[in-house]
């Protein structure tokens, strides 16, 4: 009896049916060469016992051929029984794979990781291997670093791309207002301010300030008249009140021209001496760290924030994107040399390199160690899954072919064996 094709379950896969049927056929061809031998010394057996084995050489005959059957039904019984029940016969101890398929799959689950997962298994490949000596030739290579940037530019790219924006920018916002959190503004400020006025740069704040001023009086002059003029009295003449707004608004603009061009400007020792002392009253008022803090809180929770953590979300996977297609960028280059200088340090120092072999040596012992019931408990289980049937139909298309011709090494044999016996018990007698 064949057996059954097999299906998307079973645990052997192919490519394509043409191999399985060929295997199919194989399978057939050998049991129909192992049963037409047995049938072939049955019946040789059966016409010379039913002959009369007489004389020397049909007693030959007639022994090898009994001999022959029974070893040749023997292990047709014992082949048989691997795979199912000999003519569907529930004999104990047949049917071995079906039966026995997950205790098979505990022992080998065991097995593999003892002998083959196992510490000190895994660390003596590691260091015949020369993994590290052979990664470091690799990465030395200029070619390879560069090729290898590339695909972790494109690595970094594709898990950037599968983030979330949301879950990106929330924690983005969460740290940032983390940060801020853990940091007084106006000590900061303070500091800040420090390194400003020590480089001198106070006085171009100054100037900046004035120039702002300027700039703004000269773009809003329509708006600053009707504002005057909406606080003037009905009574003052238009002519009035409009000779009165230009000429303030002259004197102003000539008056921030001439503090912004005039060093010993009195204005200006003023706001020198206010923003000197500015610092300290930062770093030590009371007042001014709560005004501070406030500030800082309503910018947390400010929609801005959320906003600008977006955007800089947006600009960072943008930027990356660009890089990672470019392998001129600057991205890759900078990966490329770092590899390539890895790679010859390894090469060349070798603490380094001895360190290294022992950390991946360390890391494979870990491993092992750490998750050999899991790594045991992946072969059980998987082959827990499979169908016992379909199993069992599998491995005989995959070993019986050879299976079959122990069948016929057996007829073989067992001729031999009886020839042999026959021959020592007609000396003996």
């Amino acid at each position: 009896m064949e057996p059954a094709a097999p299906t998307s379950a079973s645990p052997v896969s192919a490519p394509d049916r043409g191999p399985v049927d060929v295997r199919v056929r194989q399978l057939a061809v050998a049991r129909r060469r192992a049963t037409a031998l047995l049938a072939a010394v049955t019946a040789l057996f059966v016409a010379v016992t039913a002959a009369g084995a007489h004389g020397t050489f049909l007693g030959y005959v007639q022994a090898g051929a009994e001999a022959a059957m029974v070893g040749g039904v023997a292990d047709w019984f014992a082949v048989t029984a691997l795979f199912r029940h000999p003519l569907g016969v529930p004999i104990p101890h047949t049917a071995l794979i079906v039966e026995r398929k997950d205790q098979f799959a505990a022992t080998l689950g065991q097995f593999v990781v003892e002998n083959f997962l196992n510490g000190d298994v895994l660390a003596e490949r590691i260091r015949s291997a020369r993994l590290v000596s052979r990664l470091a030739a690799w990465l030395a290579d200029q070619a390879n670093a560069a090729r290898f940037a590339g695909q972790a530019a494109g690595l970094v790219v594709r898990v950037a791309e599968a983030l979330r924006d949301e879950d990106v920018q929330q924690v983005l916002t969460a740290e940032l207002t983390r940060a801020a959190g853990s940091v007084e503004v106006a000590p900061l400020a303070g500091r800040a301010l420090r390194v400003l006025i020590a480089g001198g740069h106070h006085a171009d704040l100054f100037n900046t300030i004035v120039s702002a001023a300027d700039g703004y009086l000269g773009d809003h002059y329509d708006e600053l008249r009707q504002l005057f003029a909406g606080e003037a009295p009905r009574w003052v003449p238009d002519t009035l009140y409009r000779r009165v707004f230009d000429r303030m608004y002259n004197r102003l603009r000539q008056r921030l021209v001439a503090m912004a061009a005039d060093p010993g400007d009195e204005t200006r020792h003023q706001f020198d001496a206010w923003i000197t002392g500015l610092p300290d009253r930062l770093e030590t008022s009371p007042e001014l760290r709560e005004r501070g803090e406030r500030l800082k809180q309503d910018v947390l929770g400010s929609p801005l924030l959320r906003d600008w953590s977006s955007s800089i979300w947006q600009k960072v996977k943008e930027a990356l994107r660009t890089q990672a297609a470019d392998p001129r960028s600057e991205l890759r280059r900078r990966l490329a040399e770092v590899l390539v200088a890895t790679g010859r340090r390894l090469e060349s120092d070798d603490r380094l390199h001895e360190g290294m072999e022992r950390m991946v040596e360390s890391g494979a012992r870990a491993v092992a160690d750490h998750f050999h019931d899991d790594l045991a408990g992946l072969v059980t289980g998987t082959i827990e899954r499979w169908d016992a049937a379909e199993t069992s139909s599998q491995l005989e298309l995959l070993l019986g072919r050879d299976l079959q011709f122990i069948r016929i090494n057996g007829t073989v044999v067992g001729a031999s064996v009886g020839l042999v016996l026959h021959a020592i018990v007609l000396v003996l007698g």
